[in-house]
């Protein structure tokens, strides 16, 4: 595999600046700090009752509220690395905490009362803490305040600001990144806002733009269209890439696939809604017709991280016609919310032909070679995703069984590498040029934007031919 270029390993340190929530003094501290309020709360002077009934039945609600969490999202299929022990720990303290602050409001002196209050948002901060060092969605303090108060992006402008920005004379140096509320005519998928970055090579000071390449960038299960803006880094990427090139880069829009941040549709259509409609027939059709993106396939490229990996390589697997570049960055073998049956059931609405239209090897089996489409898979070498409560084979109808489409089925580990390399080997027999990649760290952001940054010069170079020498 090829090392980890300079440009991955500067996205990495970037995540250094600032205070560090993933690493670090902060989240043991906070962590620290609940523990001995918790002991402070619970350790007292008090009645037998208080330790024979109070405390175990605190601990005994807390523990089989976290084991139903935990078995819902085994259920759902709503992960693809099996989360922390620590998660399930501190989610079930901050039950007992809720518990413990009611029963033991009685009888305490002020101050214990207020540290049991004191402990219940304490303990819930362990539990965020904890979850977002597993999947690393915000790396600093400065990141997760700016998402919380809506704070301005990179290069985010106005649609009056676009307009004077399209008029004046001059290029910008960096790009301009546009909120877009596109209309969902084709899908009737319910959306929020949508960005479209624009290069600073498509400000020509007239009305006619060049006509760029394009390329859909798609996040995770758990997501928001900012999210490869605030946390994958990627405007930083493309602005470097631009700047080096005079400002040649392609239009880049961040996309939502789920509606809301916990709707899993794995960008296929049904129950959930219609998402691959919504990205294919309302999403690409309004970046050509608005901003004068090519609408030639080989122009048009798709980069997803997770959940949106998956649908990277299932959507240039199911729509050669309108895209031939993707990057899959730590995607399954396809869309999938459990086994095969399981997923039938809960994303097609228990139709099988939908799945089949949907699911890549079987899509595979049945297509003519793909003259044109190329991938980059990239994965992280720890953590490489099995997803709580698949066991072997899940994925699909069994080890060296036969799938609904005819093939030969050998989905059997939910291992994300072995997935890459099983579907790459199965696009490579249908004509579709493939490589993999494999970066140091687990099933995180950081590991997201450091594929990102390794792979953006390729898809360029595949979506607008060899880019001109860096200036």
């Amino acid at each position: 595999m090829p090392p980890i270029s300079q440009v991955t390993m500067g996205v990495m340190s970037s995540y250094g600046r600032g205070l560090s929530l993933l690493t670090g003094w902060l989240p043991v501290t906070i962590q620290v700090v609940a523990v001995l309020v918790m002991l402070a709360v619970v350790v007292r002077r008090a009645p037998r009752r208080w330790y024979l009934l109070w405390l175990p039945a605190a601990a005994v609600t807390g523990a089989v509220v976290a084991l139903l969490v935990r078995g819902r999202v085994a259920a759902q299929g709503l992960t693809d690395d099996p989360a922390p022990l620590a998660l399930w720990i501190w989610l079930a303290v901050a039950t007992a905490a809720t518990l413990v602050a009611v029963v033991g409001w009685p009888g305490g002196p002020w101050w214990r009362r207020s540290l049991a209050i004191f402990a219940v948002p304490l303990t819930l901060l362990c539990v965020g803490s904890t979850l977002n060092s597993w999947v690393g969605y915000y790396p600093t303090v400065q990141e997760a305040w700016g998402a919380v108060t809506a704070g301005p992006m990179p290069d985010q402008v106005s649609e009056a600001q676009l307009a004077v920005m399209a008029a004046a004379p001059t290029r910008p140096m960096n790009g301009a990144l546009l909120g877009v509320d596109i209309p969902d005519t084709a899908s009737d998928f319910a959306h929020r806002e949508e960005y479209v970055y624009l290069p600073p090579a498509w400000f020509t000071g007239t009305e006619n733009h060049p006509a760029l390449p394009a390329v859909m960038m798609i996040g995770g299960e758990y997501n928001t269209p900012t999210d490869w803006i605030r946390t994958g880094n990627a405007m930083s990427v493309i602005d470097s890439y631009a700047a080096a090139h005079g400002g040649s880069a392609p239009i880049v829009v961040f996309v939502d696939s789920g509606g809301t941040f916990n709707n899993d549709t794995q960008c296929v259509d049904g129950p959930r809604g219609n998402a691959a409609d919504h990205l294919t027939e309302d999403v690409r059709p309004y970046v050509i017709s608005r901003f004068a993106a090519s609408a030639a396939s080989a122009s048009w490229a798709v980069v997803g991280w997770s959940m949106g990996g998956t649908c990277a390589a299932d959507l240039a697997v199911t729509h050669p016609e309108l895209i031939d570049t993707f990057e899959d960055i730590a995607g399954d073998l396809g869309p999938a919310v459990g086994d095969q049956a399981r997923t039938i059931v809960q994303l097609y609405g228990g139709d099988a032909a939908l799945w089949a239209r949907f699911d890549p090897l079987t899509v595979l089996a049945g297509h003519t070679p793909y003259p044109d489409t190329a991938g980059w898979f990239a994965n992280a070498t720890e953590g490489t995703g099995q997803r709580i409560g698949r066991p072997p084979g899940a994925h699909g109808s069994g080890v060296g069984g036969t799938g609904l489409g005819g093939q030969a089925d050998t989905r059997d580990s939910g291992n994300q590498i072995q997935e890459a390399t099983q579907l790459c080997a199965a696009m490579s027999t249908d004509g579709i040029t493939c490589t993999l990649h494999t970066l140091p760290g687990g099933h995180t952001w950081q590991v997201a934007a450091a594929s990102f940054a390794d792979a953006f010069p390729w898809v360029v170079s595949r979506v607008d031919g060899p880019p001109a020498p860096p200036s």
